[in-house]
């Protein structure tokens, strides 16, 4: 009996001693949100330039806001050396993740979108998604159910994004019939909300690492649509649901699958539900649905391994590295390149 009570004492004071380590995690994580946030809060705006008042003639970086519903939104936009301004231009949109923002998604190293524009002569546009801060970070888009203050504060960001389009397509010579849009995380999420709503816009889209979470999803057209995810993503679940990665639950939602995902986009194009397996190596595989409303296309790739994360990168957190099997960029291409 001494023995079992003894073991009972010991029990009690580890768990006492667990919930007070809990508590005291929780307090440097309180701590450590209040001074990120205070820094954030003494940071300047990016530069940027005014839209309009500088002309976009060539090749080159630029830095551009406009007000939109009374916001001040930004972007940066990179033409490629290869730019001609007789020759009509694809257009690609790339989304930010939430907790991102413009700078990070152009980042080159982490993402190679600038490498990509530079190799085929695309131009590409990197948005800024909804920030309380000044300095544009920590941003988030409303893509639906998802994610943060863009939703909670249900931001304009399809108006906001169709405004930008129209901007970059005044100035530069762009192929109207060759407008994307791709995104990793929210930004992918966020593209599936540009399909729904502006299909008449966009040509297809590429989400990487985030599914369909849209709440009314009525496209004029049938769009192309191409997703890439890693089985093992603990953010957004391949089979649904918010993974151990997404810390505050709030800020998030319980995400569509994305098997749910591939098979609501290929009723809407009317594909053949059967796919076609076009791609199988060591550690990934695509599959495509063929037989779409007006020649559109839907096709899957999936890696083994990589997690939240975007394939061929390179990843800023987290012990394990991007999938290295595939290249979200090659395959994003290949993918957009085919459509007629």
């Amino acid at each position: 009996m001494k023995n079992v009570f003894t073991c009972l004492l010991i029990i009690l004071s580890l768990s006492f001693q667990s919930a007070n380590a809990q508590g005291l995690r929780e307090k440097i994580r309180e701590r450590i949100k209040e001074r990120m946030v205070k820094k954030q809060e003494e940071k300047p705006a990016p530069k940027t330039d005014k839209d309009g008042e500088v002309q976009i003639t060539g090749p080159g970086d630029y830095s551009l806001s406009f007000s939109h519903k009374g916001l001040t939104r930004m972007y940066q936009l990179h033409v490629p050396a290869k730019y001609n301004a007789q020759t009509p231009t694809p257009f690609l949109v790339a989304l930010h993740g939430g907790g991102g923002d413009m700078s990070y998604q152009a980042n080159d190293k982490y993402y190679k979108q600038i490498s990509k524009s530079e190799e085929l002569g695309f131009i590409v546009a990197f948005p800024n998604g909804y920030s309380k801060f000044n300095s544009g970070k920590f941003a988030t888009w409303n893509a639906g159910k998802c994610c943060g203050d863009a939703r909670d504060k249900n931001i304009d960001d399809v108006g906001f994004i169709k405004e930008l389009v129209r901007r970059v397509t005044a100035q530069l010579n762009v192929d109207k019939n060759k407008v994307f849009a791709t995104g990793m995380s929210n930004g992918g999420m966020m593209s599936y909300r540009l399909a729904c709503e502006l299909s008449d816009t966009f040509k297809g889209i590429a989400a990487v690492a985030g599914t369909d979470n849209t709440i009314d999803c009525t496209p004029k057209n049938p769009i192309s649509i191409l997703h890439i995810h890693a089985k093992d993503d603990d953010h957004v679940l391949f089979n649904g649901g918010a993974g151990k990665g997404s810390r505050d639950k709030s800020q998030v939602t319980d995400f569509n699958s994305v098997p749910n995902t591939i098979l609501k986009w290929v009723k809407s194009n009317g594909c053949h539900e059967t796919p076609k397996r076009i791609l199988e190596k060591k550690g990934a595989y695509c599959e495509t649905y063929s037989s779409c409303k007006n020649s559109t296309q839907v096709q899957l790739c999936v890696t083994e391994t990589g997690g939240h994360s975007w394939p061929g990168g390179e990843k800023v957190r987290g012990s394990e590295s991007t999938s290295k099997a595939i290249s979200a960029n090659d395959i994003t291409w290949d993918f957009f390149n085919q459509l007629r």
